[in-house]
């Protein structure tokens, strides 16, 4: 399997060297793709995660 095909079937995440590739290739920024790899990987944990994190209670500031 080649390197884009790995990408695509998401069986490997974005890196900071793939970022820099793909930015020049395309025209964009790493940043642009390093936060698409970031906001991935939240909403995988994110919904990995709901029913732990659901559970910690949030810090009350006192006013």
């Amino acid at each position: 399997m080649t390197a884009h095909q790995r990408l695509t079937h998401e069986a490997t995440p974005i890196t900071p060297d793939t970022a820099l590739r793909l930015a020049k290739f395309f025209g964009t920024t790493p940043q642009f793709w390093m936060n698409m790899q970031a906001s991935c990987d939240l909403a995988v944990q994110g919904r990995a995660k709901q029913a732990e994190i659901a559970e910690i209670e949030q810090l009350q500031v006192a006013g």
